[in-house]
C-alpha cells in the first residue's frame, strides 16, 4: 500500500470510528437525560422527597462500577467490545425499569438505572476511544466532536417527556413509563450503531503510532501529574448532579409543568455539549490548565444564578446553562489532559479508575442533593456546591508554579535502564502539561 493510499484509510478510519463513537454517545445521552427526571418523579411519588434522588444515585454508582468493568474488557478485547457490552446492558435496564414504573416498584427501578449506569459508562468512555484514534495534538478535539455529538440527543430527549408521557396514558399505561419506553428504544439504537465501530487489531484500540513505550504508572497515586485534572473533573460532576438532580424537583415544588422543566433541562444540556468542539480546540491550543480554570470560574457563576431562580425565572435557566457549559469545560479539559499525559501502557485503565472515582462521588452527590434541598432549600444547595471549587482551584494554582530545582520529576516519565535497574529521567518542568497545548 502506498503511502497516500495509507494515510488516506487512516483518515478514514478516524473519521468512522468518531461518527460511529459520536452517534452512540448522543443516543446513550437521550436515555439517559429522560430516563435520569422519569425515575426521580417515579420514586418521589413513592418515597418523598428527600429519597427520590436514590434512582439516579443507583445509575451513577453504575457508571462507576461500569467504568471499572467495561476498561478491564477494553485492555483484553479492545474498545469496541466493551462499548457494546455497556449498551446491551443498557437496554435491560430501561426494560427493567418500565416495569418497575408499572409496578410501582422502587427496588426494581433502582436495579434498572442501575444497569443503565453501565451503558452510560460506555458514552463516557467512548470519549477516550475517540483520543486513541488521533494524534496528541488533535486529541482534545477529538474529545470535544464526540461530546458534542451528544447534543441532539441530550436536547432532545427531555423535549419528549411530555409527548412520551401523553402517548403512554392514551394506551391506558401509567404516564411515566412512556418516557421510559423511549429510553429503551434509545439504547437500542446506540447498541447498534457501535457496531460499525472499526475493528483494530491492537488491544486498546488505538491506531498505531511512533511514539516510544513509556515506564507504567502504579495506579492514579503513581500518576501525580493528572491531578489537578482528576479533582476538577470530580468537582465538576459532582456540582452539575448536585444542583441538576434537584432543580427538577425544586421546580415543581414551585408550580413549574413537566413542559417548563423539559425546557431548563435542554437549555442545561445545551451548554453541557454544544460547544464542545470548541473546548477541544481550546485545549489544543491554549493547554488543559486554562479551560479547566474557566470551568470552575463558570460553576461560580451558575450557582449564583441558579440559586436566584425563584425570584427571577430567568436566571435558573440561563445558570442551568451556565452550570452545563461550566462542566463541559472541566470535563473536557481534564479528558485532554488524561489522554495526553497518562502513560500509553496504562491508558485504558486508568482513564476508567478516574471515570470511577468521577460518578462514585458524584453518586454521593446525586443522594445528598435531594436531602439537602427538603432541609436547607436550592439556595443552600448551590452555596455549598459553589464552595467545592477550592480544592481543584488550589491544585490548579500549584500545577502552575514555575518548577523547583531537585532532581526528581513527575512519576511515571523516563525509561528504565535495564541493564544498571537505573531510570534516566528527562527534566521537565513539573506546570509544563497544564500550560501548552496537547502537541507538547
Amino acid at each position: 500500500m502506498s503511502f497516500v493510499a495509507l494515510k488516506h484509510h487512516k483518515t478514514d478510519v478516524r473519521v468512522r470510528a468518531t461518527v460511529a463513537l459520536a452517534a452512540g454517545t448522543a443516543l446513550m445521552n437521550a436515555a439517559m437525560a429522560t430516563a435520569g427526571v422519569t425515575a426521580t418523579f417515579a420514586a418521589a411519588e413513592t418515597l418523598g422527597t428527600a429519597w427520590s434522588g436514590v434512582p439516579v444515585t443507583a445509575s451513577i454508582a453504575g457508571t462507576g462500577l461500569g467504568a471499572l468493568v467495561l476498561t478491564r474488557l477494553m485492555e483484553r478485547r479492545g474498545r469496541r467490545p466493551g462499548l457494546a457490552l455497556g449498551y446491551l446492558a443498557a437496554i435491560a435496564g430501561a426494560a427493567l425499569a418500565v416495569a418497575a414504573v408499572a409496578a410501582h416498584q422502587i427496588v426494581l427501578l433502582c436495579a434498572g438505572t442501575l444497569l443503565l449506569g453501565l451503558g452510560n459508562a460506555a458514552a463516557q468512555l467512548s470519549r477516550y476511544a475517540a483520543a486513541d484514534f488521533h494524534a496528541p495534538e488533535r486529541r482534545g478535539f477529538a474529545i470535544g466532536i464526540v461530546v458534542w455529538g451528544a447534543t441532539v440527543g441530550a436536547v432532545g430527549g427531555p423535549l419528549l417527556l411530555q409527548p412520551a408521557a401523553d402517548a403512554a396514558a392514551a394506551l391506558g399505561a401509567p404516564p411515566l413509563t412512556g418516557p421510559l419506553l423511549s429510553t429503551l428504544l434509545a439504547a437500542a439504537g446506540a447498541a447498534l450503531v457501535v457496531q460499525a465501530l472499526p475493528r483494530s487489531s491492537t488491544a486498546t484500540g488505538t491506531v498505531p503510532s511512533d511514539q516510544a513505550p513509556v515506564a507504567r504508572a502504579r495506579g492514579l497515586a503513581g500518576a501525580r501529574v493528572v491531578w489537578p485534572a482528576v479533582a476538577t473533573m470530580v468537582t465538576g460532576q459532582v456540582i452539575m448532579v448536585a444542583l441538576m438532580t434537584a432543580a427538577p424537583l425544586d421546580m415543581r415544588m414551585h408550580g413549574h409543568g413537566l413542559g417548563s422543566v423539559g425546557v431548563a433541562l435542554s437549555a442545561h444540556t445545551f451548554g453541557m455539549f454544544a460547544l464542545s468542539p470548541l473546548t477541544g480546540r481550546l485545549v489544543d491550543r491554549l493547554g488543559t490548565r486554562p479551560v479547566m480554570a474557566a470551568g470552575l470560574v463558570t460553576l461560580l457563576a451558575a450557582a449564583f444564578l441558579a440559586a436566584t431562580g425563584d425570584a427571577h425565572p430567568w436566571s435558573r435557566t440561563a445558570g442551568l446553562f451556565l452550570l452545563g457549559y461550566g462542566w463541559n469545560l472541566c470535563f473536557i479539559g481534564g479528558s485532554g489532559g488524561l489522554a495526553r499525559d497518562l502513560p500509553q501502557a496504562d491508558r485504558t485503565r486508568l482513564e476508567g479508575e478516574v471515570d470511577a472515582v468521577v460518578w462514585v462521588v458524584a453518586a454521593v452527590a446525586g443522594q445528598s442533593a435531594t436531602m439537602i434541598l427538603s432541609t436547607g432549600g436550592y439556595g443552600v444547595l448551590a452555596a455549598a456546591s459553589a464552595a467545592l471549587v477550592v480544592l481543584p482551584a488550589v491544585l490548579l494554582l500549584r500545577a502552575g508554579r514555575p518548577p523547583v530545582s531537585t532532581g526528581r520529576d513527575c512519576a511515571g516519565e523516563g525509561d528504565r535502564d535495564t541493564a544498571t535497574g537505573t531510570t534516566a529521567r528527562t527534566r521537565r518542568p513539573r506546570s509544563r502539561p497544564w500550560r501548552g497545548g496537547a502537541g507538547e
